[in-house]
């Protein structure tokens, strides 16, 4: 958890067009937040239009999650979904960049009770978070009135990485690589709150199938794992884009109860099963160009087109 060190090959002249990219972020991101929102939703039509392969991923998910939608209701949400995801960078700059009293404006936390309970009795915290497109304005909200660990897979262009860690860590306490265990398993048994997210496919290595949205999907035991290993309580936690420009609404929700068992499966399918809440209430705002589920149990047909 070394923090993010400024490299002087960063000024190397293939990095003055990310350079400017992130000034130019920057600049708009000066502009009034109903400005920003409505520059999100224009890029997130560019994107609807440009991006197929995104577009095809997003469609399918939803087809698979929402059989029960018509056609057109489907292809509805899924062009929400791109504005969600073009406001997304607009959000990413506030999150990272806005002065905190500026930032603090936009939400409500809810439920601050329940990490306030855990820091008394001394016990870490998972708090159990989704992919939303949401997800950097949660984190930013959230650090602002609580101090949280985050976990965190590093950026393959090294000038971005470093600028995202210190964007980020402006809010939390600290990230953890997302492969950094025994790191992890540290905070949580001296007490500490790590934000962590179980709603991607990591392949079937290190998962196991349970149904989400009724279709099977290769879900990661690490929850379970983690908490017990850790000697922590489990807390979910959402965070939610009001209509009409009114800000987030962030939500911790009481922890686990009984969690986790002896028997993975059935912790599994709890934690899909509160997916499943947690994505119903804005469906427009989750991350469903993520190939969630790629991995397929043996002899299943691929749910996906092949890369070009």
């Amino acid at each position: 958890m070394d923090r993010p060190v400024f490299r002087t090959y960063f000024l190397h002249p293939r990095f003055w067009l990310l350079w400017l990219g992130l000034g130019l972020l920057w600049l708009i991101a000066q502009l009034p937040y109903k400005a920003l929102l409505l520059l999100g939703r224009g890029l997130g039509a560019l994107m609807y239009s440009l991006a197929r392969s995104r577009r095809q991923i997003a469609a399918r998910n939803l087809g698979l999650c929402f059989p029960h939608m018509t056609a057109a209701d489907r292809k509805a949400l899924l062009k929400e979904n791109f504005a969600s995801t073009g406001i997304t960078f607009f959000e990413m700059a506030i999150a990272w960049w806005w002065p905190a009293e500026r930032l603090r404006r936009l939400g409500t936390v809810e439920g601050l009770e329940h990490l306030r309970q855990a820091e008394a009795d001394g016990q870490g915290v998972i708090l159990m978070a989704l992919h939303f497109t949401t997800l950097e304005m949660g984190g930013g909200l959230l650090g602002l009135e609580q101090g949280v660990y985050g976990m965190y897979r590093p950026h393959k262009n090294p000038l971005f990485d470093y600028v995202q860690r210190c964007g980020r860590e402006q809010r939390l306490l600290g990230v953890i690589g997302r492969d950094d265990v025994r790191g992890m398993l540290k905070l949580l048994r001296g007490g500490g709150i790590v934000w962590y997210a179980p709603d991607q496919d990591y392949g079937a290595q290190r998962s196991i199938f349970v149904p989400l949205f009724g279709v099977p999907a290769a879900t990661v035991t690490a929850t379970s794992k983690f908490a017990r290993m850790g000697r922590a309580q489990v807390i979910p936690f959402t965070q939610q884009r009001l209509p009409d420009g009114q800000g987030y609404r962030l939500v911790i929700h009481p922890p686990l109860v009984n969690f986790p068992t002896e028997n993975d499966e059935a912790d599994c399918l709890r934690i899909n099963q509160w997916i499943e809440q947690a994505v119903s209430v804005c469906p427009e705002q989750y991350l469903w160009a993520h190939r969630r589920f790629k991995t397929r149990p043996q002899g299943e047909a691929k749910l996906y087109k092949k890369k070009r």
